[in-house]
């Protein structure tokens, strides 16, 4: 049977994430006489698929993958012996994939991929280009330092800026002993070969070698590099495999614990920012390969809940919970807490008085909120049911906030999930291991006693248990996480929470770790963040995140208004404008590190100058607005000649293309979501001070093919990017 053979162009027009099934018109069992072409999808981005002397009985179909070899999962052939055919189809697909990589490489005389992969572990340059980069540079560098590459590898690092080079070496770094630093700079400078095929001759400050990547070599790998691996580009999915040289042992396992709000409350700002961070952190990690499980642990659990099904029973309104079950929970809770707080001063001025009012305490709202609750951890069926629909309602309605913030969660757990089993098992445990001992009927934890030095001090005395044996938050924390990983045997898990619970984390690792779990504890983190100032309204009573959204998409379309040529083009203004007031917010809140405070500014936020939301959406949609009018077929954009961008703007577009994979594995390490804002930003200003330089409509029309092709490759970047952080990135605006 002939084999089946595979060609890709480059990108082609949008289509959905499928292979376009695709079956030959000529006679049964004949092949064909000429090549027969459709459209897929690879890695987010459409190409053309050409299949040249394949049987007619050949079919190919379309499955899920992950990664960016996963191609060979998602082509298939109905065939018998046509399965061959695939696998071939496989092999010119990837090295269609990797020919960019190639081409550069083979510039560089002794240069191949495996040699550089097997001496510089963790390297891969067929996903980061500047891995190639930074390898070669260390091979050209020992021969002229005699040091060995294994030390100068890992200290050729990142710039601050492209006009201090793409890769820069500190020379102390490399501990050479006989000359000064400032001196052996000079002497290497001096001795880099003129005729290198991948930089220029370096440019020394003072100690420091800057090294700049030549421009054609570049242009013509990161380009086709970004085209061919589309959504998928800057991401590197071995990060996330238990064993990068043995795929078959599967993937690490990162839960994600995030937002969590409290049940028949609205969701206010105060958890805006652990939902945006943790979303962030779980595409991070997802894009990295890794098996995340994203939970939401709910607080739904506790005396509160009592109240609240006093408070229904005497104001309920069946109509209103379920139009808006959170907001009129909520209100309902205002009252009868407001009705607790003045019962309860009466009582006390009473007491004060000397009145006995020992049956009036025994019947107070605050004692009955307490018997409805003990009748919930009894497993009271009429008292669980109805906390069970305030819990479904109010989830129903959170998943609605999460869709605009495009988030999901796999698991909503909470402290109701938590069983007075595990928490009696644990608190035994303890009892056993002499962690917690007894202060007066109730139980504690000294870690004093139990830890050395200012650690143990600084981790104070907190309660588990309290006299009448209820277990506190802490029991319950220590009770999940052991759940947790018995469940789910994670090799990481993340709590995004607000610095005011540092101590509290720090408590429950210790503990684990003081259980005989330091296993488990060492693959615990906290990430932290700081407060959202501004958010409350004149009255001092917090502003709900729903509220929030809406005034920032009002504000966004008011804006949008203004242009009313462009808003008659907007298939859904006010959808577009809920996209842009989320941006808003969202990159407000990115645009510091985590552990700072931020003042909320409805003005600054909303704003298209400067660092914002907006800013963002509007670079990408002016950059889909330059490929609608120039008018360019996939076709002829696959055939640009990249030879013809020498402008210094293209250059620098491609030199920080180039940088992406680099800023995602950093941002790995940072865990911040600022890393990837920074150079988005740093993007969209060379994107922008790019246009007087490469008009694309009126270009001749080679050239105009050309900055298309670079345009739309840094389309896909930055895309990627918003992606990344949360935002949908928008056509038009």
């Amino acid at each position: 049977m002939t084999a089946c053979q595979a060609l890709f162009s480059r990108r082609v027009l949008r289509a959905p994430h499928s292979l376009k099934s695709l079956r030959s018109s000529a006679a049964p069992n004949s092949p064909l006489l000429c090549p027969v072409r459709t459209t897929f999808v690879y890695s987010g981005r459409p190409h053309l698929l050409y299949l040249r002397n394949c049987p007619s009985s050949t079919k190919i179909a379309s499955s899920h993958y992950h990664t960016t070899t996963g191609i060979a999962s998602s082509l298939s052939t109905k065939l018998g012996p046509g399965r061959a055919a695939a696998r071939r189809t496989y092999s010119s697909t990837m090295t269609a994939v990797a020919a960019p990589i190639d081409q550069l490489v083979k510039q560089v005389d002794g240069l191949n991929l495996d040699a550089v992969k097997a001496k510089f572990p963790d390297t891969y340059p067929d996903l980061n280009l500047m891995d190639l980069y930074r390898a070669h540079l260390a091979n050209v560098l020992s021969e002229i330092t005699g040091v060995d590459t294994a030390i100068i590898y890992p200290n050729l690092g990142w710039t601050s800026g492209l006009d201090k080079g793409d890769i820069a070496l500190p020379v102390p770094s490399l501990r050479v002993k006989g000359k000064k630093p400032d001196e052996l700079a000079q002497e290497w400078a001096a001795k880099f070969p003129d005729t290198d095929p991948l930089f220029t001759k370096p440019t020394v400050s003072q100690i420091h070698l800057s090294f700049f990547v030549k421009a054609s070599p570049l242009v013509n790998a990161v380009i086709p590099m970004v085209q061919h691996k589309g959504a998928e580009y800057g991401f590197n999915k071995a990060d996330g495999l238990k064993d990068p040289k043995d795929p078959s042992k599967g993937q690490k396992r990162i839960i994600v614990e995030f937002s969590s709000p409290n049940i028949a409350k609205p969701f206010h700002a105060g958890h805006l920012r652990s939902t945006i961070i943790g979303g962030f952190l779980s595409n991070l990690y997802a894009g990295a390969g890794w098996d995340v499980i994203r939970i939401n642990y709910l607080g739904d659990w506790g005396k509160q809940y009592g109240l609240l099904a006093l408070a229904y029973e005497k104001y309920g309104d069946e109509e209103a919970l379920q139009k808006d079950p959170i907001n009129h929970l909520f209100q309902l809770y205002v009252r009868i807490n407001t009705e607790m707080t003045a019962e309860k001063e009466e009582l006390t001025k009473r007491k004060e008085a000397g009145e006995d009012v020992s049956a009036l305490e025994a019947n107070s709202l605050d004692e009955q909120a307490r018997r409805y609750f003990k009748k919930m951890t009894d497993r009271d069926a009429d008292a669980l049911a109805m906390w069970k629909r305030f819990r479904d309602l109010s989830i129903v309605r959170y998943k609605d906030t999460y869709a605009r913030l495009n988030i999901h969660f796999d698991e909503y757990s909470g402290e109701s999930q938590v069983s007075e089993e595990a928490m009696n098992k644990v608190g035994n445990l303890m009892e056993e291991k002499k962690i917690c001992k007894e202060d007066k009927g109730a139980q504690l934890i000294d870690f004093s006693e139990l830890v050395p030095g200012k650690e143990g001090k600084r981790l104070e005395k907190p309660l588990v248990r309290k006299r009448d044996g209820t277990a506190l938050y802490l029991t319950r924390d220590i009770s999940e996480l052991l759940g947790r990983h018995e469940k789910y045997n994670f090799d990481k898990m993340i709590y995004v929470v607000a610095s005011a619970q540092d101590l509290h984390l720090r408590q429950l690792f210790k503990i684990i770790e003081l259980l005989g779990y330091k296993d488990i504890a060492d693959k615990c983190q906290h990430i932290n963040f700081g407060l959202v100032l501004g958010m409350s309204t004149r009255k001092g009573t917090v502003k709900f995140l729903d509220d929030i959204l809406r005034d920032v998409a009002d504000k966004m379309h008011e804006v949008m208004k203004k242009n009313e040529n462009k808003y008659s083009q907007i298939e859904d203004p006010l959808a577009t404008a809920d996209v842009l007031g989320i941006s808003s917010v969202m990159v407000q809140d990115m645009s510091g590190k985590r552990i700072n405070n931020y003042t909320f500014n409805m003005e600054t936020m909303t704003s298209f100058e400067g660092d914002t939301g907006p800013y963002l959406q509007y670079a990408h949609a002016r950059l889909n607005s330059i490929r609608r009018k120039a008018g360019v077929s996939d076709e002829e954009l696959a055939t640009a000649d990249l030879s013809l961008l020498t402008e210094t703007s293209a250059i620098n577009l491609c030199r920080h293309m180039a940088g992406w994979p680099d800023v995602v594995k950093n941002t790995l390490k940072t865990l911040e979501p600022t890393t990837v804002l920074t150079y988005l930003f740093k993007l969209t200003h060379a994107l922008s001070s790019s246009y007087d330089q490469l008009q694309v409509v009126g270009s001749e029309p080679e050239l105009m093919k050309a900055r298309l092709a670079l345009y739309t490759a840094v389309q896909t970047v930055l895309a990627n990017g918003m992606r990344l952080i949360g935002l949908s990135p928008v056509d038009r605006m």
